[in-house]
């Protein structure tokens, strides 16, 4: 294991954080998984739900300090 933990951000976060606490798990760029969260939304949907329900179950990071 590489010891990283997933967690949605809390500053710099457009929505809930999601696709920031993934950009940062996988060390890419925010906007990339947010272009792929809008394009699997627009044209099947699922994309949208995802995004709750990884909301839901993903904790914010304790650790993250903002201002």
């Amino acid at each position: 294991m590489n010891g990283k933990k997933l967690y949605r951000i809390r500053g710099g976060r457009k929505i809930l954080g999601v696709c920031g606490g993934l950009a940062n798990y996988f060390d890419i760029d925010p906007t990339i998984v947010r272009v792929v969260f809008a394009l699997i939304g627009l044209f099947w949907g699922a994309g949208i739900l995802a995004y709750f329900i990884m909301a839901l179950v993903i904790p914010e990071n304790p650790y993250e300090i903002v201002d």
